[in-house]
């Protein structure tokens, strides 16, 4: 497909891996173009290659960027904006999906020091400080879909959860309250709450596959969202394994 300035484009941020990566192939399929980051540079590089292997011509732009860090987090949201089609014209992303994110287990008492403030720049400021970029041109379109990977983490606290528990409660927070915003915006957000999923927070896990969901589920769920009728959002999804929560 070449790139036109009529097509729609995806935003996800860590899209080289897990869930991220699954959702940038879905929509790809479906004809997106999509604009994505990563800290690596090779891994980025061997995304582009396989997207583009899969789908001849798919448009498929990449940015290095440590989201933990907020000056690189504004450079993400300076370059998704500088981007412009064939013809000149600027792409507005039509769907934003907010996916990088990291995990560190442990305690509140015993987890390490400066976890909470991480965890937090990563999962829940980077959202909002991207969000916030990309706004202003989605509400002059009068159009758009904002996803945020939640957690099961987002509504239920566990042991050894600790500061990732809290930053996933606080990003399910910022859902609710951009969702209450943006009602009359027609433009549309939804929170998706996966419980356990094969991606790298479960690698060296001895644990039989069953007992995860593999991202392609989770990334349809967000397609499933997005293609509802632009009367209709779907706030929240929830999904677990089908045994449940891991113990």
């Amino acid at each position: 497909m070449t790139a036109t300035a009529a097509q729609k484009y995806l935003l996800v941020t860590g899209g080289t891996r897990g869930i991220g990566r699954a959702v940038a192939a879905r929509f790809v399929a479906e004809g997106f173009g999509v604009l994505t980051c990563a800290r690596s540079a090779p891994d980025l590089d061997r995304l582009r290659a396989d997207l583009t292997a899969a789908h001849p011509g798919a448009d498929v732009r990449t940015f290095v960027a440590d989201l933990g860090d907020p000056a690189q987090t504004a450079a993400l949201g300076a370059w998704a904006l500088a981007q412009t089609g064939p013809d000149g014209v600027a792409l507005v992303p039509a769907v934003v999906v907010h996916n990088t994110g990291v995990f560190v287990s442990g305690r509140i008492q015993d987890e390490p020091d400066g976890a909470l403030r991480r965890l937090l720049e990563v999962n829940v400021a980077s959202a909002y400080d991207l969000t916030r970029a990309v706004l202003p041109p989605m509400l002059v379109r009068g159009e758009g879909h904002f996803f945020t990977i939640c957690s099961t983490a987002s509504i239920m606290a566990y042991s050894a959860g600790g500061s990732y528990c809290i930053s996933k409660f606080a990003l399910l927070g910022f859902t609710k309250v951009l969702r209450e915003e943006l009602k009359t915006s027609a433009l549309r957000v939804t929170a998706i709450l996966p419980g356990a999923t094969l991606t790298d927070s479960w690698a060296g896990a001895d644990l039989p596959p069953d007992r995860l969901m593999p991202p392609e589920d989770v990334a349809e769920a967000v397609w499933t969202a997005w293609a509802a009728s632009p009367r209709t959002v779907v706030e929240e999804v929830l999904l677990r394994p089908q045994l449940g929560d891991l113990p």
